[in-house]
């Protein structure tokens, strides 16, 4: 499994240092009003306003006009300096670590910039350690896969083998009578022997570590139309380049879960499903479209949440939207001559 970088985290501010972004945002209020206030009492001074007791209507029309004033240009700076921390909240409530790059835009505004540089720098390391965690979770499930595909087919593949060479032996040396039920026993065993190599190749593909992307990809197109009675179409760019194995692994893996997601809730017609995978740039992308009921309402769950967990591995980006046709279009977006964060084979 290829390690893991960690990023410096910034230096925390000494524990006697009181100018913090908040204690500077306080002086400036402050400073606010204290102008305010002074202009207020400079315009008074010089003036020939005056106020006297009883208060006149005049007086109080003047009065109320100046205290007005003085709100207005008080509620001007203070909005225009708290203005930033608007978008800061709006991107704290729909921020999504699955979903990177979401960022503030820098503002001239030392204090303000200064919380969004800090808030920018807290998602950084958010989605690093969030990248990082991914990987080892994947790596060490791809593992476990490996290990129960191997079982399987090593124990349960060898041990369903035995048994049907012996009911064969035994069919050869038992009743007329009885052959028939133990040819039904022999299909049955024969059954579960496909089921287990069938199970044994979704877990872990051979035949993308022997003959690469576009043969497993060609292989799994054939295995999700044959069990769900739907045409599956791969078109596969002869052009493409060289792969690291970890960004091979992680398409087939997106490929996989999109193929499974359409079969188990799309309810496509017998239009069936494209798979296509191409060059765009200098980006690879594999996109997945069906003529079902579409993305729209839906609610993302698990296998979404692990294909774009798969693509913030290779640097990817995943989209989901509604096709042009009705349906749903899956699309994942792969930059060419990167390595990947992390994840083994």
């Amino acid at each position: 499994m290829t390690s893991v970088l960690t990023r410096p985290v910034p230096a925390a501010r000494r524990p006697g240092d009181t100018r913090g972004p908040a204690d500077t945002l306080f002086r400036r209020l402050l400073l606010f009003n204290v102008v305010v206030v002074t202009v207020a009492g400079v315009l008074l001074a010089i003036t020939p306003v005056t106020v006297s007791n009883p208060l006149s209507w005049p007086e109080g029309i003047v009065l109320a006009l100046g205290s007005a004033l003085m709100v207005a240009i008080n509620a001007v700076l203070v909005r225009a300096t708290l203005r930033p921390l608007d978008g800061l909240t709006s991107l704290m409530e729909r921020v999504d670590l699955l979903r990177p790059g979401q960022r503030l835009a820098p503002t001239s505004d030392r204090t303000v910039g200064h919380l969004v540089d800090t808030f920018n720098q807290m998602l950084d390391r958010l989605e690093h350690e969030r990248e990082a965690s991914s990987a080892h979770a994947l790596a060490a499930q791809e593992d476990e896969r490996r290990r129960i595909a191997r079982e399987l087919h090593d124990e349960v593949g060898q041990s369903l083998t035995a048994v049907l060479l012996g009911l064969r032996r035994t069919a050869d040396r038992c009743p007329e009578s009885l052959r028939g039920e133990v040819a039904e026993i022999q299909e049955t065993v024969r059954d579960c022997l496909d089921e287990v190599r069938t199970v044994a190749r979704r877990l872990r593909p051979g035949v993308l570590d022997d003959l690469g992307l576009s043969s497993a990809l060609h292989a799994l197109g054939a295995d999700v139309s044959r069990a769900g009675d739907l045409p599956v179409t791969v078109r596969i760019d002869d052009r493409l380049p060289d792969l690291p194995p970890d960004t091979e692994l992680a398409i087939y893996r997106v490929a996989q879960e999109g193929l499974t997601n359409v079969t188990r809730h799309a309810d496509a017609t017998s239009a069936g499903i494209e798979v296509v995978v191409g060059r765009r740039g200098e980006k690879l992308f594999v996109r997945i479209v069906d003529d079902g009921r579409g993305p729209v309402g839906a609610v993302e769950g698990g296998g979404i949440r692990g294909m774009r967990e798969r693509a913030i591995l290779v640097h990817g980006d995943l989209t989901v939207n509604e096709a042009p046709g009705g349906g749903t279009r899956l699309e994942l977006a792969v930059p060419l001559g990167r390595s990947t964060a992390g994840g083994g084979r």
